[in-house]
This record gives C-alpha cells, sequence and structure tokens, in this order.
C-alpha cells in the first residue's frame, strides 16, 4: 500500500493539570525535512523526539508543532518526597538504636539527605512531557491513517490514467495499415513526373517502413504499463517516477513515427496522462 507525502494528525492528552496538544503536518519532499516546535522546557527531549519522528514519518517536509497549557497555578514551594523521607526516617533510627532521638529530630536529619525534596519545575516538566507523549502518539496514528487514505485516492488516480494510457495504445492498430499507405502515397505523390528507378523505389520504401515500424514501442510500453500496475500494488512507490520515465519514452517515440493525424492525437492524449501520472508520483513514496 502506497502511502501519500501529504499528510495531518492532531491529537490532544490530559495529563494532571496540563494539556498538550500535538499537530503534525507534511507536504512532498525528496528527504525528510523535520521542523519540530518544542517548548523551552521541554528541550531535553528533543533529540529523542526528532528520532522516533524519523523513523515513523521517513520522508517528506514535516511541521510538528507541540503547545501546552495548564489548568492551575504550580505551587511556588518545593515538593516533598514523602516515601523517601519516610524511608529515611526508618533507616535513621535504626542506626541508633541505643539513643532515642525525637520525631522532629529525625525529620530534620532527613530533609538534609538527597532528593527529600523535587522542585515544582521538575515535577511540572515531567507532567508536561507525559502528556506531550501521549498526544504525539495520537497525532502520529492520526497523520500515519491521513497518508494512507490519501495513498488509496492517489492509487485509484493513477490506475484510472494508466488505463487510460493502455485504452489509447489499444486504439493504434487501427490506423496502422492505413498510416502505411498513407506514407507510401504520399512518397509517390512527391515523384510524380519524375523518372525514377521503381525497384530502387520499392527497397528504399521497405527501409523507410521498417524505420516506422512501432511494434517494439507498443510492447514496451504495454509491459511498463504492467509493472506501473505491480509496483502500485506492492506499495513501492518510490519506483514509480522511474518507470513513469520509461513510459515517457516509449510514448515519445511513438509520436516521433506516428505519421498519422489520429494517431498523433492517441499520442497526445497519451502524454497528457503521463503527465498527470508524473505529478501524482512526486507525492508518493
Amino acid at each position: 500500500m502506497i502511502k501519500s507525502m501529504t499528510g495531518f494528525g492532531r491529537h490532544t492528552a490530559t495529563v494532571g493539570n496540563t494539556t498538550a496538544a500535538v499537530e503534525i503536518r507534511s507536504v512532498n519532499s525528496k528527504q525528510l525535512d523535520l521542523n519540530l516546535r518544542l517548548p523551552s522546557s521541554l528541550r531535553e527531549f528533543e533529540f529523542a523526539t526528532r528520532k522516533h519522528l524519523s523513523e515513523s514519518i521517513e520522508r517528506g517536509k514535516v511541521e510538528v508543532h507541540v503547545h501546552l497549557e495548564s489548568s492551575a497555578e504550580a505551587p511556588k514551594a518545593p515538593v516533598l518526597n514523602i516515601p523517601l523521607i519516610e524511608a529515611y526516617c526508618a533507616q535513621l533510627r535504626a542506626l541508633c538504636p541505643n539513643e532515642t532521638p525525637t520525631d522532629a529530630e529525625l525529620l530534620a536529619m532527613a530533609l538534609r539527605l538527597p532528593d527529600a525534596t523535587r522542585s515544582v519545575a521538575e515535577d511540572r516538566t515531567e507532567e508536561e512531557w507525559q502528556a506531550v507523549s501521549e498526544a504525539l502518539e495520537g497525532a502520529l496514528a492520526a497523520f500515519q491513517q491521513f497518508r494512507l487514505d490519501e495513498g488509496k485516492a492517489l492509487a485509484a488516480d493513477l490506475v484510472a490514467q494508466v488505463d487510460a494510457i493502455e485504452q489509447a495504445l489499444r486504439e493504434v492498430p487501427r490506423y496502422e495499415s492505413e498510416r502505411i499507405q498513407t506514407v507510401k502515397e504520399r512518397l509517390l505523390r512527391g515523384l510524380e513526373g519524375m523518372d525514377y528507378n521503381h525497384d530502387r523505389y520499392e527497397q528504399e520504401l521497405v527501409h523507410y517502413v521498417e524505420k516506422l515500424d512501432i511494434n517494439e514501442e507498443k510492447v514496451r510500453l504495454q509491459a511498463h504499463l504492467n509493472y506501473f500496475r505491480e509496483t502500485l500494488a506492492e506499495g513501492q512507490g518510490r519506483k514509480l517516477g522511474f518507470i513513469s520515465q520509461e513510459m515517457g519514452r516509449e510514448i515519445n517515440t511513438l509520436g516521433s513515427k506516428a505519421n498519422h493525424a489520429e494517431l498523433q492525437k492517441l499520442v497526445v492524449g497519451m502524454k497528457e496522462d503521463l503527465e498527470k501520472i508524473k505529478e501524482q508520483v512526486l507525492n508518493v513514496y
């Protein structure tokens, strides 16, 4: 299944007093061009976030916006790490079994030990990151689904254009015998009133008609059309551009050898459909 490089996804998540909204947008690009905008309080998570996004998105010019909102004012005082303080007090009491320190003395000692308190900023950052992580995963899921849905629509359009070229190719034999006869008549008109060697004329005519033969071009173009469909079904979007180039070579050769007004019209129609294909394959991968 091919994917479109055009995508959009948005998701909101709330953890505690923090609400995070993540929005992901992308358009086509040969490589991954990632523009990530994180709040300054979460800069320490930027590298890991970029890595995760790069592995998930792969290609496209991508913009990721993260918005944070808090529903309550954070307290200014440090937050006590109560479970750790209680553990400190129990250990301190066990260290001096022959002494009877008061609870106040034990608490005073415990509060001076590492990590007994946490700053509000640390708690706030952890809460913000949890909210952003949830919102990011939800936005990524929506974004990838959008790309898949767009890819299905693109695939249907591409198949329709390939079918149109194939239909035109099927009509080519209708004009081939008439085309050769027209060439012969045109050449004979050019020789009217002239004295020429009929045997030599026939030889040159055969040689000229061989140069105008388009059977190889028809066979190769049909093979390219079949390969395009197979590649599309396999989800190998990157190959489609190369195949369309090969299709263009055969169609151009058909046009240069046409020498027939109706056949030339068919070739022009093929070229129009091929241009649509080339435009669309730029947006798939």
